[in-house]
């Protein structure tokens, strides 16, 4: 099914896609209740895969941003959970801590700045998505998202609000695709690192784990149309099973950047960095 361990991840993982150069930069992490989070899974897979929880019975998501370098330009997907910690009691009951913090210093550490950022491009406005968008270094920035996305949005970041629509360029070599159901606005982005590739897909929220590979059907919980939700994924998956496409997926735990496989029915995430 996959290679990743029962762990989020830390480090900054860096990956060249051509003219682009694509950072993962770590904010925190968040611990999923794997029957309560994917309340169509069976209990039997999950006692098959005990080996992805952690020492409490979670399922590890990790939870950053991604930093696109392209020439001197430099953009962001997302934005992190921000500076809190949520404890386990204090959350809803699909979910353990939810803990952020990391991501200015990951900024640092992969040589950029917010001030250097000039497009911040959101999958969807949910709180571990949007924490650090009130930076004052990103006020200059446009800030992407789908209109339905900006409708229904409680928090608003910081920057210029630009909405945006399915197939539109963000930013040189980024298009959005149109992923609705985990939230009715959800984006997913294209990049295409040069002419002839290659290229990679921000999945988003559209797949929270490797394991959710194992049956495209299962919802979570809080996907807000399950049934498109399905639809998504499998556009998604179609996406990524094109020859030599890298995926990011934020949320996997131990791999967030990856390639996909299928043989036969069954799907395989293959990590990369």
């Amino acid at each position: 099914m996959s290679t990743a361990v029962n762990r989020h991840v830390t480090d900054l993982v860096r990956v060249e896609l051509g003219t682009h150069r694509l950072t993962y930069l770590p904010d925190g992490h968040v611990q999923l209740n794997p029957r309560a989070w994917f309340p169509d899974s069976p209990e039997a897979f999950w006692a098959d895969h005990a080996g992805h929880l952690d020492e409490e019975g979670f399922l590890p998501a990790s939870v950053g941003a991604l930093l696109v370098e392209y020439r001197d330009r430099a953009m962001l997907f997302d934005t992190g959970f921000g500076p809190a910690r949520i404890p386990a009691e204090h959350t809803i009951p699909p979910l353990g801590r939810i803990e952020g913090g990391g991501l200015p210093d990951a900024l640092a550490a992969a040589g950029s700045t917010w001030e250097a950022v000039d497009t911040v491009a959101f999958t969807h406005l949910h709180d571990d998505h949007v924490g650090w968008a009130g930076q004052e270094g990103l006020r200059g920035a446009r800030f992407a998202a789908s209109a339905a996305e900006w409708r229904g949005a409680h928090r608003r970041p910081a920057g210029q609000p630009v909405a945006v629509e399915d197939g539109q360029e963000v930013f040189p070599g980024v298009t959005a695709l149109a992923t609705p159901g985990h939230t009715p606005g959800h984006l997913s982005y294209l990049i295409r690192g040069g002419p002839d590739g290659p290229d990679a897909v921000v999945v988003g929220d559209v797949l929270h784990s490797a394991l959710q590979l194992a049956d495209l059907t299962w919802r979570a919980a809080s996907d807000i149309d399950p049934a498109e939700a399905v639809r998504s994924r499998h556009k998604v998956v179609a996406e990524l099973s094109r020859p030599g496409v890298t995926g990011f997926a934020g949320h996997f735990s131990g791999a967030v950047f990856g390639r996909l496989s299928a043989s036969g029915s069954r799907l395989r995430w293959h990590p990369l960095g």
